[in-house]
């Protein structure tokens, strides 16, 4: 039998249907609109607004599921929701860079949510990028998922890299290519004005500080793309089901930095997890596109990636628990108390 009638030539039919599509982006437009909305006034956010949003941007996804359970059955219903999982996991790591590069550029609180704001659209339209580039490579052959479990394996033994290490992303953002060059081409002001994001000064427009840290979390963007889109195509191959599990995943974020902003700093072993998982997909991925040259190569069931994702999650949630306990108790211990053992 040929390999062109072993395998598949791409991905299978997306539910995505033309009005499908239609309704979802104009659904997702509005509810930036409405983020834009809120944020229109520099303020706090509370902790109770944080909450009441977050709580909303996690019931999204959940009747969507159901929806799509009763729409399109079960397999539809579980590749999303286990695509959410990977991509909210995700998305809690890019929370922790964005408090970074926030504290970094001295941003102030009133103003936040925008910059929070900026970067998930623009998180949004580079996910819409590569999940078209994707699509299109699984269309030209099931090579693709190769390359996507390659992608993933690398950038699993970054973050373990970068755990292990303890670096996790460059203080000095004023480094950052991407800020040198946006210095070079206007000037900046040296103080924030409101959410504005250029100004009149001197006679000419210059950027505020806003703009600089708004650009640099669109760079770092790109980063979280690389490693997100194939991530979710590991789970499954319709892009429709990989555009709205990014779109739930990222829709949430403004409001969710601000519940965790200081259980972020908790999760020690957030990138541990985060690695064994990324590399878990790529081994996912790896084996489907032998199964498609190989039929007796095992393939990795979409429940039991499910199943597995949220153990490791649990597993570096305690883990982090027991090790700033642990690392507590080391602290208030007496100097010269000796121990032993068992300790």
């Amino acid at each position: 039998m040929p390999l062109s009638a072993a395998v598949p030539a791409g991905p299978v039919d997306s539910i995505g249907s033309t009005g499908l599509w239609s309704v979802s982006l104009a659904a997702l437009v509005a509810l930036l609109v409405a983020d834009f909305v809120v944020t229109h006034r520099p303020h706090e956010v509370s902790v109770r607004e944080a909450v009441g949003w977050s709580v909303f941007y996690l019931t999204l996804p959940v009747v969507f599921g159901f929806w799509l359970w009763h729409a399109f059955g079960t397999d539809r219903a579980l590749e999303f929701m286990t695509g959410f999982v990977v991509e909210k996991s995700l998305s809690v790591d890019n929370l922790f860079v964005f408090m970074l590069l926030l504290a970094a550029f001295a941003v102030p609180s009133d103003v936040q949510q925008r910059v929070l704001l900026y970067g998930i659209v623009g998180a949004l339209v580079l996910r819409g990028v590569f999940i078209a580039a994707g699509a299109a490579m699984l269309a030209a052959g099931t090579w693709a998922f190769l390359v996507f479990g390659l992608v993933l394996f690398a950038s699993a033994v970054k973050i373990l890299h970068e755990a292990l290490t303890g670096i996790v992303v460059e203080r000095d953002v004023c480094r950052m290519r991407s800020v040198r060059l946006l210095r070079r081409l206007m000037p900046v002001t040296d103080h924030y004005c409101g959410a504005r994001l250029t100004v009149h000064e001197n006679g000419r427009r210059a950027l505020t500080p806003l703009a600089v840290a708004v650009v640099a979390v669109f760079a770092t963007d790109v980063v979280f793309a690389v490693d997100s889109v194939p991530a979710v195509y590991g789970i499954t191959d319709d892009p429709y089901l990989v555009f709205a599990t990014n779109a739930f995943a990222l829709l949430g974020l403004r409001a969710l930095y601000f519940v965790l902003h200081t259980a972020l700093a908790k999760l020690v072993h957030l990138n541990h997890g985060l690695a064994i998982i990324l590399a878990f997909i790529g081994a996912k991925l790896v084996l489907h596109w032998a199964h498609g040259i190989w039929p007796a190569v095992p393939e990795i069931p979409t429940p039991v990636s499910l199943v597995m994702i949220i153990g490791v999650l649990a597993t570096v949630t305690l883990t982090s628990r027991h090790s700033r306990r642990r690392a507590g108790i080391l602290i208030r211990r007496p100097a010269g108390k000796a121990t032993t053992p068992l300790e």
